[in-house]
């Protein structure tokens, strides 16, 4: 007969299964995207608050997503570091600590989609109305824009999380390397029919209202530039349109392989490491291609590491 341990504040994680051989690798492939992460975005969003040039509407919203790479990775990445040390016999976890890396990582992934959504927008105005951009987005449309993707995504993840927290427990294993909302849910006995039900929901309406809103933008953007005759009207959409879809595409198909592998248990191994990538990957590309792609950004960058090498006096 099955023991059951009701609403225990304590709960064990399954972790990674990963081989001895490996465990180092792996734990130093984490450590350095993780550097390279907070390293990365600090620097990109502090060289666009920094630079009086930069504080246009875009680099602004654009502000949103490092913010939100540097929250996911760094309530998720440190203890996932300090479990990979630990004997699998001592990969605990306070419950209230669960609570909060469900909810950090279940809101990362939604913010995300949120704050490309509230871009596209901003790209479809700059492209599509450019006489009108400046009256249209005014820093007051910003900090809406801006309030809204961090809002609706605090309400989405809010309802999906306390629906969670509504059911008595009576399992203690997580079987994830990381707490999620899946993962807390299962540890209950009674029905978790609603919870699947929401979960649905919220998954369909938030890739629906997102890949909509980046079609219907994109097709917009894309008459505009096909009956213009303004060279620096195309090449301004695809200069920015182009960095905005990679790094959207980066985040759509990193969490569409993680809803995939849900549906095949047999690759649960696979899923936790998709389910790591789809923090880290966006986390350390987005600084890099809007790095690249910002002339603005680079000549800050070249001057302020010019004005800071001193040259040896002959």
């Amino acid at each position: 007969m099955e023991n059951y341990t009701y609403n225990s504040l304590t709960l064990q994680l399954e972790g990674l299964n990963v081989s001895t051989d490996s465990t180092y690798p792996v734990f130093l492939f984490l450590l350095f995207s993780y550097l390279f992460v907070i390293v990365a975005n600090v620097s990109i969003a502090a060289v666009i608050l920094l630079d009086k040039s930069l504080h246009q509407p875009m680099y602004l919203l654009f502000c949103n997503l490092p913010l939100n790479d540097l929250l996911g990775n760094s309530i998720l990445l440190p203890r996932l570091l300090l479990d990979m040390l630990r004997p699998r016999s001592e990969l605990f976890i306070s419950y209230y600590e669960c609570v909060v890396q469900a909810f950090t990582s279940h809101m990362f992934g939604t913010t995300a989609h949120t704050v490309l959504m509230i871009m596209a927008f901003d790209r479809y105005v700059a492209i599509c109305y450019p006489l009108q951009y400046n009256m249209i987005m005014t820093n007051k449309m910003v900090m809406k824009l801006t309030a809204s993707a961090w809002g609706v995504a605090l309400v989405l993840v809010g309802i999906l999380l306390g629906l969670t927290l509504r059911l008595n427990r009576c399992r203690t294993l997580i079987t994830n390397p990381y707490c999620d909302n899946a993962s807390l849910f299962k540890l209950s006995c009674e029905s978790v029919l609603i919870n699947n039900i929401y979960g649905l929901t919220f998954t369909v309406v938030l890739f629906t209202g997102s890949i909509g809103s980046m079609v219907i933008t994109y097709t917009k953007i894309t008459v505009v530039c096909l009956t213009s005759n303004s060279k620096s009207l195309n090449s301004k959409a695809l200069k920015t349109c182009s960095t905005h879809l990679v790094v959207y595409l980066i985040m759509l198909i990193s969490g569409m392989c993680i809803i995939v592998l849900h549906r095949f248990p047999q690759y649960s191994d696979y899923r936790k490491i998709a389910s790591i990538l789809f923090h880290i990957v966006p986390g350390t590309l987005n600084p890099i291609i809007y790095g690249i792609q910002s002339k603005e950004t680079r000549t800050f960058l070249l001057k302020s590491f010019q004005s800071k090498t001193v040259w040896p006096s002959p």
